[in-house]
């Protein structure tokens, strides 16, 4: 007697929500990158136009140019945010039930790190360039690393404590502190004059990417 084929486990909702998403970030990130590497001019246009505005203000309100400095510097710097992605990794290896996912979280965050210097470095976009800079920065300009890295890393923190069922309390606050953090470090690259708005908008959505890659592994991992 013939056995009959086993069908496939259905796919979980959660997980084709994810997969959706990861579409359209994918389809996002790569319309912006197309536009960015050909030099799009509406697009680049509006860019000089934020960029000029915020960039009088930055001038004219040095007060508060010193405090985007600091958070960009320190609170939101790139490495700030992988001493943190580091610090939860050896949290979950020291608890050896969930050493897979430390390497997980290790992984994801190298990786990401690693696509966004190869864009740097494909694209080639030049920063803007000031008569009076308020600052400066190396390297090309797109995405913005320190956008995409934030979004990783709070991307990556939040979903684990949604994954491994923290308090109400605590996961809103830190979606708050993620949300408020994202959007803070692009706003200090655009007003410091460092990054285009769109080096931005390609460092949030390319983070997002990421992340959403990144959860489709781990739950394909734990099915």
């Amino acid at each position: 007697m013939q056995t009959p084929p086993v069908d496939s486990p259905p796919t979980p909702p959660r997980s084709r929500t994810t997969l959706r998403l990861t579409w359209a970030l994918a389809a996002c990130s790569a319309l912006l990158l197309a536009l960015v590497a050909v030099d799009w001019r509406p697009l680049t246009g509006l860019d000089d136009d934020i960029a000029v505005t915020t960039h009088r203000w930055a001038v004219d309100e040095p007060g508060i140019t010193q405090a985007m400095r600091i958070l960009t510097d320190w609170v939101w710097d790139p490495w700030t945010m992988r001493l943190l992605c580091a610090a939860v990794v050896v949290w979950l290896w020291w608890r050896r039930e969930d050493r897979w996912t430390a390497v997980w979280l290790g992984t994801t965050c190298l990786l990401g790190s690693l696509l966004q210097q190869a864009l740097k470095a494909a694209v080639d976009r030049p920063r803007p360039v000031w008569p009076d800079p308020v600052d400066s920065a190396r390297y090309a300009a797109f995405p913005s690393g320190h956008a995409m890295t934030a979004t990783v890393v709070c991307g990556l923190l939040v979903w684990l404590l949604h994954h491994y069922g923290a308090a109400r309390g605590l996961y809103l606050t830190a979606l708050a502190v993620a949300v408020v953090s994202m959007a803070g470090v692009g706003a200090t690259r655009v007003w410091l004059g460092v990054h285009w708005a769109t080096d931005v908008g390609g460092g949030w959505l390319l983070g997002a990417l990421v992340v959403a890659l990144a959860v489709l592994v781990h739950r394909r991992r734990h099915l």
